[in-house]
């Protein structure tokens, strides 16, 4: 394969087949195009199948790729043009790759709403009062792009860094109800803003940042050792039970009785303080199956506030886009009550056995499919990243 901003001539090709010893016919050019999701199609029209067959002896067995759908989904990203602004609020921003697998899921979630996809990112530590002093431009420039954003999103991480500034863009998202999402430690984060700011527990503290402090609202919650780091997270596929289907959560995941989603983590919701926290208002729709961890968080009176102590993005795929990414980007746009039919009628669906449900329609440059997909579910830079 060669990469390139345009397709290579015969004459190029033969000269790589030559001096690399490879049959002409094995070459193809990935040349820049407008999104990634065209590379397939790309693959498809140079016939990079058909070698692949020949070299694996699979002509008796494979079929031609049925592109059909992600054509629809590559042309109609092509024209998406009105924005839906996230901003990411973390203690990584200076390297976007280290939230790949949420700025995919945001996309794939963008996409399914028709919008383009705009990621603010907001070192979490400008936006608190020690940077105001230190420097003051970049405290005025994050809190510009909180204040711009239609969406906040608080990913997972480890460490103290940047946490109060992260607690600072959850009580602004609470406080002026715009839609929310906070992933593992962005849950935590939401508890403890929730505990200080509405409990008036002002010293409220997760173990991890503070061992010692006297309002532990986050603590060590090991599958494992304490003593050995490698044993000691909660890792891989659990099963979170909604304790309510009338919930955004339940909804958004077809008002199942439980879901099963990948964890990574160490720390959790102190679940002697849980009482206190669902009796202010918070709730804790999704518990394991001991009810002793917390799962999802949501605030009812909230337009989308959600929290996740699992990894939701880790199952998002192109057309099948997580259902809280694809709930948090349609609150951010205006379009949940929609995303919230479309999940109940994926439910029907399945309840009456039905294995295709028509979800989107694509417009592209010529004419307007449908795409479907089945039933069940399966589950990007720079400042104003642009996908």
């Amino acid at each position: 394969m060669c990469t390139w901003n345009k397709v290579l001539d015969e004459n190029a090709k033969g000269k790589l087949s030559q001096f690399c010893l490879i049959p002409a016919e094995n070459i193809v050019t990935l040349y820049d195009v407008p999104n990634i999701w065209h590379i397939p199609l790309l693959l498809r029209d140079q016939k990079a199948h058909e070698a692949m067959f020949k070299v694996l002896n699979l002509h008796g067995v494979a079929k031609e790729p049925n592109l059909e759908e992600w054509t629809c989904r590559a042309e109609s990203s092509d024209l998406l043009y009105e924005p839906v602004r996230i901003a990411l609020v973390g203690k990584y921003t200076c390297l976007s790759d280290s939230y790949l697998s949420i700025l995919k899921a945001l996309l794939h979630a963008s996409v399914d709403c028709q919008k383009k996809l705009v990621v603010d990112w907001i070192p979490a530590s400008n936006l608190e009062t020690a940077t105001a002093k230190g420097n003051h431009d970049a405290y005025k420039a994050a809190w510009k792009l909180l204040k711009g954003a239609d969406g906040v999103l608080v990913p997972g991480g480890f460490g103290d860094r940047g946490v109060q500034g992260k607690i600072i863009a959850a009580k602004y998202a609470r406080e002026n109800r715009i839609p929310f999402l906070g992933i593992c430690l962005g849950m935590q984060i939401a508890v403890i803003e929730f505990a200080r700011s509405v409990l008036g527990v002002q010293d409220a503290n997760s173990t991890e940042f503070e061992p010692h402090t006297k309002s532990p609202y986050i603590i060590f919650m090991p599958e494992g050792s304490k003593t050995h780091m490698g044993g000691t997270m909660r890792l891989g596929s659990r099963r979170t039970y909604f304790q309510t289907k009338e919930c955004k959560s339940a909804k958004l995941y077809g008002c199942k009785s439980f879901i099963d989603e990948r964890h990574r983590h160490r720390y959790e919701v102190n679940p002697d303080l849980v009482a206190c926290l669902e009796n202010a208002g918070l709730s804790f729709t999704g518990k394991d199956e001991t009810g002793q961890r917390m799962e999802i968080l949501e605030l009812p009176n909230h337009p989308y506030f959600i929290g996740a102590q699992f990894h939701p993005e880790f199952k998002s795929r192109p057309g099948k886009p997580s259902p809280l990414f694809l709930g948090f980007i349609g609150a951010a746009c205006g379009q949940l009550d929609a995303v919230l039919q479309r999940s109940s009628i994926v439910d029907n669906s399945l309840s009456k056995g039905v294995d295709i449900s028509p979800v989107k329609t694509y417009r592209t440059r010529t004419t307007t499919k449908t795409a479907y997909r089945t039933a069940e579910y399966v589950y990007g830079s720079c400042n104003g990243l642009h996908f």
